[in-house]
């Protein structure tokens, strides 16, 4: 019986041998988070199926060459940008280095590979009047639509979530995470776990504090109940669930955004729009840098800079106000 993953299928024996060792050490031995660790596989899987179609099954037979070639390809053929081909680099790197240490390879083929240049892309921004109708855009069905008597009001949680993203800046795998201990209302904050499992915690506006509190009373009670009809904990004690009673995923959060965005008349949002609009709307507000990194829940403040070139029209009017000639 063939006992490779899905991951793994179309891999040759020894590949998909690696493959699966390699993803155990980032879980086991690296910790790292879980969507990582799935972008690590995904990544080092078509690598992995580039040298099982040269004829490559075996890691000592690799060159700089072969590797080269690979990223080359990325780049050329799969039209991947320079920072997602970055990434697949970075893995590449860790995979590598794993294999020396293992003694599966004599030298490390990738040291004298360079990353490719990456460009600053601004990130997309919605206005203030935007963001409003975004965030209101989830509202009770009309009396034609109404839902069967009993049945969640969805809308609470959408609005809820749409709410707390802008209000705090979250990260979608963020707002899939949060834990009902995580909501400290006394403090009007969240205890968001970020990237690489670091806690942080970030205030909420009044109108996500209100949205939230009804959701908490009013809808998710009813999206529980459902969760524990089987005896089992199925919402792990998360906030946000879907309508079976299941913690909310990245995809099912990104497929909610889409909808409103739609509804609102607006196009080219996903969830990290609203994040990009916190961020630029608190600095085009007057905040400090370091505050915003703060909340962002950056490591290094060069990742939260990229935000200071967003908003042109502060630059215009603080130029008008302060300078003599303008």
């Amino acid at each position: 019986m063939d006992s490779r993953t899905e991951s793994e299928r179309g891999l040759s024996a020894e590949w998909a041998r690696l493959h699966r060792a390699f993803v155990g050490y980032l879980r086991i031995e690296c910790g790292l988070a879980a969507s990582t660790i799935e972008a690590y596989g995904r990544d080092l899987r078509l690598m992995l199926s580039d040298f099982d179609a040269a004829g490559l099954v075996e890691p000592s037979r690799l060159t700089p060459r072969n590797v080269a070639d690979h990223v080359a390809k990325l780049g050329r053929e799969q039209g991947l940008s320079g920072s997602t081909v970055s990434r697949h680099l970075a893995t590449i790197r860790v995979f590598f280095r794993w294999l020396l240490a293992r003694g599966l390879i004599a030298e490390n083929p990738t040291e004298i590979l360079q990353s490719p240049t990456k460009w600053k892309k601004i990130p997309g921004v919605l206005s203030p009047g935007q963001m409003k109708r975004l965030v209101e855009a989830p509202q009770p069905p009309r009396e034609s639509n109404r839902s069967p008597r009993g049945a969640p009001p969805l809308w609470l949680r959408d609005r809820a979530m749409l709410e707390l993203m802008y209000s705090s800046g979250l990260r979608a795998s963020e707002v899939g995470a949060i834990g009902l201990t995580d909501v400290l209302e006394t403090l009007g904050a969240l205890r968001v776990t970020g990237k690489g499992s670091k806690q942080r915690l970030v205030p909420m506006g009044e109108p996500a504090q209100a949205w939230l509190g009804r959701y908490l009373a009013e809808c998710r009670p009813m999206l529980a109940r459902r969760a524990h009809e089987q005896g089992r904990m199925l919402d792990k004690g998360r906030v946000f669930l879907t309508k079976s009673g299941r913690p909310m995923e990245r995809v099912r959060l990104w497929q909610v955004v889409k909808k409103y965005a739609a509804r609102a008349g607006l196009a080219d949002v996903h969830p990290h729009t609203l994040r990009h609009s916190f961020a630029t709307h608190l600095l085009a507000g007057g905040a400090d840098l370091r505050v915003v990194q703060e909340l962002l829940g950056h490591a290094d403040i060069t990742t939260t800079q990229i935000y200071t070139h967003v908003d042109r029209s502060q630059l215009k009017r603080v130029h008008e106000r302060c300078h003599p000639r303008a």
